[in-house]
């Protein structure tokens, strides 16, 4: 392990003060590459705490897909997972965009293929399909309107009533919005590994122990879980929530980079990380997001590598339902 790693870990512990001369050079050389190029940094909530610090604009997949729309920056970097990049291509086809590391992928987006999708839609020739954005880009060319958990509900709402709906490839925020609205969407068998840990049983147990607190849970979660939780929503829902919440202290369920930003609005509030099924993993952590890192970036920005290519078929296909939602969340 690289000295400057194991400095931020013990940074993140509280034995260091100050950012090691290591992590402040990689900071500087990245700020600097950043104006040389006129790049943009794209980072998502669930990353390490030093990389959301360093990006111009840090978010959930909507927020981060609005602002990739909107950026005049010739390069845009996404530190994230691989479909994110591949959304931020396909909104943006004449820029390079590029990411940390190429094995960033999603276990949600890989539940389901595309040629497997394929069939399975055939077998319902009048259904609309409704994309979650955790998906891949061939997977996007097959759907009538792409959707994040943020505006999932408005999405299906804007559907007539008697219209029949598949919902891919989330079936625990496909139940969730069923629940919510009185659907009956046929759902694609598909599920976050890091949302599907968590311990019904574990989390009853720690909300005995903490009695003043309360249980905030993403829509990713099954359903047993979310019947626990006092407010169920996005990352950016579940990030205002606590802020304007008169409570100090919360239980989390969703991946535990969002802690990052919770602690730097809420500072004199507690967050408590929801326990897993299984004692013996980090299961509060998406261990794709977890691969970026500062010298990931750094090297990323000054070599332009590696950078996401689609074919001009599937950046045409998959551009029309991301376009819908866009449109629809103005």
């Amino acid at each position: 392990m690289e000295q400057w790693v194991i400095d931020r870990m013990l940074k993140e512990k509280g034995f260091i003060d100050e950012p090691v001369n290591e992590e402040i050079k990689l900071v500087e050389e990245i700020n600097r590459l950043k104006r040389e190029k006129n790049a943009i940094i794209l980072s998502h909530f669930y990353v390490h705490g030093e990389l959301q610090d360093i990006a111009d604009c840090v978010g959930d997949s909507l927020g981060l897909a609005q602002a990739a729309a909107k950026t005049n920056a010739e390069i845009i970097v996404f530190v994230g997972v691989h479909f994110m990049a591949e959304t931020a291509k396909i909104i943006n086809p004449s820029k390079k965009v590029i990411l940390p590391d190429l094995k960033t992928g999603c276990s949600l987006a890989e539940s389901a293929p595309a040629d497997k999708f394929a069939e399975f839609k055939t077998k319902y020739p009048d259904h609309k399909v409704i994309t979650y954005i955790n998906a891949t880009a061939a997977l996007k060319t097959m759907s009538d309107i792409v959707c994040t958990s943020a505006n999932a509900k408005i999405v299906v709402d804007s559907f007539p009533p008697d219209q029949k709906l598949i919902f891919a490839p989330d079936k625990n925020l496909g139940n969730y919005i069923n629940s919510i609205t009185g659907r009956e969407m046929v759902l694609w068998d598909g599920a976050c590994a890091v949302h599907e840990q968590y311990s019904v049983e574990k989390i009853i147990k720690l909300l005995y122990e903490h009695r003043d607190a309360e249980f905030i849970a993403h829509p990713e979660c099954e359903k047993p879980v979310l019947l626990l939780a006092k407010h169920i929503g996005s990352t950016t829902s579940m990030l205002n929530y606590v802020h304007e919440s008169s409570h100090k202290k919360f239980i989390v369920a969703t991946e535990s980079g969002i802690f990052h930003q919770m602690k730097k609005a809420c500072p004199d509030k507690i967050f408590i990380p929801a326990p897993s099924s299984d004692s013996t993993c980090a299961c509060n952590d998406c261990s794709y997001m977890k691969l970026n890192s500062l010298k990931k970036l750094y090297t990323c920005l000054k070599y332009e590598q590696p950078e996401i290519i689609l074919p001009e078929e599937i950046i045409e296909k998959a551009s029309i339902p991301i376009k819908r939602m866009l449109e629809f969340s103005e």
